[in-house]
């Protein structure tokens, strides 16, 4: 059994891209049932990425949609749903779309850890709820 989070970055017992292969491996099972083809990208909290996956059947456009998401989740330290809504919502909420380096598509979430952001994971391929569904499971698998 690996250890929380918290206390695997806290002692420095696991490196970035341990981290990162924790929340994928917990995330596969949320789309075992559903047979989703989507990309997932995780970033360390300077927005580098630690890891890629795309997965069979995936189009390889979601790998740049996927890190947009994520980046947006911790440069913004936010979902990126919230951009997405505040664009719906039209009149004041369209100036998100002047936001550099803001994806206004909901499927990146940023990871936390003792409240503060730790990295960020996006998620491209299917619907934005399916989307968002995966990364949640991702940040979930990391508490």
């Amino acid at each position: 059994t690996l250890p929380p989070l918290s206390t695997a970055i806290s002692t420095m017992i696991l490196p970035g891209f341990i981290w990162a292969i924790m929340s994928l491996v917990r995330t596969m099972g949320a789309l075992r049932p559903n047979n989703w083809a989507v990309v997932i990208v995780v970033l360390d909290a300077g927005g580098n990425a630690v890891l890629i996956q795309r997965l069979d059947n995936a189009q390889f456009g979601s790998i740049e949609v996927a890190r947009q998401k994520a980046w947006t989740g911790v440069a913004f330290r936010r979902p990126s749903k919230v951009f997405q809504d505040a664009v719906a919502g039209g009149g004041a909420g369209l100036r998100i779309l002047s936001l550099a380096g803001a994806t206004a598509l909901e499927g990146g979430l940023p990871l936390l850890v003792d409240g503060k952001v730790a990295g960020a994971i996006g998620v491209s391929g299917g619907t934005g709820e399916q989307d968002s569904q995966i990364a949640t499971a991702g940040v979930n698998a990391l508490k």
